[in-house]
């Protein structure tokens, strides 16, 4: 069984932080911030830990924040290079990777309200040896103005790190993280940012923006589609696949405009039979589905084809999850069978009720064959 994520912030972080942060400043209580920072850890999950862990610095760190900030600055070890995020580890030379999580929220919680230039200077240090796109977005929040004039300038910073923040810091709906509601109502601050990053030479960065704009597309799905209207023609191949990604969201939801930008907008011309094995299955089994297409065209068609699982929830209604399934160039006349193996495992993030599910098939956004299971626990 893998390691739970909440064991990347336990004693042996707590203690790394403790050494480098007391090597910076010698007057930090090493013993009492460990104490404090400790104290019902093993019964927290990852983000509670972080938050305990930086709880505990700002107790224990001067007042001053210039002072403060300054002393996590120089707990620090190398910055990272490149897109390299593996080599992120603390070290003899000071902190790096998962132990610098902390160090990001103590510095939202000594500055975000109160100096926040200062504190976005020690971010834009601490996002170099891990990231601060967590700690980032209280400032957004509490001081915009300040905040978007500094993360604006990071736009053409030298470092992958800082240019990857620009973009993810600033993400409306960033998984974990604090939603920027500002920003989900009006997307439109960032769009400069995005359109000079999306053709960064770091794929960390470009991979960002890419999920920024899917972040976009959920609230504001013509504008991703005009997007793709003036940034995809002629584009080369990663800005393409940054497009591609930055659009799942609306192929999968079969977005009529978006559909069509990436040529796939039109009826399928032909006959589909879909099935299912085996029609009875229990959770953690895995359901066969297969696909049968059958071209009554006279030219080729270009096909996205998505499958949907309609899950049975506590009230006995469904609702539909889609999954990619393929994309297709189906030559006039042609028959093709596809086959996709879905696994019905448990997952933190849904619960499996017994009962009649279905599934849809959904070429070029229109669903065209459905087929049904039973589940059981």
């Amino acid at each position: 069984m893998a390691e739970p994520l909440k064991n990347l912030i336990d004693a042996t972080a707590v203690q790394a932080i403790a050494h480098h942060v007391q090597r910076a400043w010698p007057g930090l209580d090493a013993a009492g911030f460990t104490q404090q920072a400790l104290a019902g850890l093993h019964g927290l999950e990852l983000k509670a830990r972080v938050m305990q862990v930086a709880q505990a610095l700002v107790a224990h760190l001067p007042a001053d924040v210039d002072r403060a900030c300054g002393i996590l600055e120089a707990s620090l070890g190398p910055p990272g290079q490149g897109d390299d995020l593996a080599g992120l580890r603390t070290s003899a030379d000071g902190l790096a990777g998962w132990p610098v999580w902390p160090l990001t929220e103590a510095v939202a919680l000594l500055a975000a309200a109160s100096e926040p230039a200062r504190g976005l200077a020690a971010l834009q240090a601490m996002t170099q040896r891990l990231t601060a796109e967590f700690a980032i977005r209280s400032f957004f929040v509490q001081h915009p103005a300040t905040t978007f004039r500094t993360v604006a300038a990071w736009v053409a910073h030298p470092s992958a790190h800082v240019r990857r923040l620009v973009s993810e810091g600033s993400r409306p709906r960033l998984p974990w993280g604090l939603r920027l509601q500002a920003l989900v109502a009006d997307p439109s601050p960032t769009l400069p940012w995005l359109q000079q990053l999306q053709d960064d030479p770091s794929a960390y960065v470009r991979r960002s923006v890419a999920n920024h704009l899917n972040d976009i597309a959920k609230d504001h799905p013509a504008l991703v589609a005009d997007w793709l209207a003036t940034h995809l023609p002629g584009a080369d191949t990663d800005r393409t696949a940054l497009l591609r990604h930055a659009s799942r969201g609306l192929v999968k939801a079969g977005d009529g405009a978006v559909l069509a930008a990436w040529g796939l907008g039109a009826t399928f011309c032909g006959r589909v039979a879909l099935a299912v094995s085996p029609t009875a299955l229990t959770v953690g089994e895995v359901l066969a589905i297969t696909l049968d297409l059958q071209s009554t065209a006279c030219a080729p068609q270009r096909l996205a084809i998505d499958y949907a699982v309609h899950h049975v929830k506590a009230g006995g209604h469904t609702t539909p999850k889609v999954f990619k399934g393929w994309v297709v160039d189906l030559a006039p006349g042609e028959r093709r069978q596809l086959v996709k193996r879905h696994a019905m495992r448990l997952v933190t993030t849904r619960r499996y009720h017994p009962g009649a599910h279905a599934v849809d098939v959904r070429i070029n956004g229109q669903v065209l064959a459905e087929a049904g299971f039973q589940l059981a626990l």
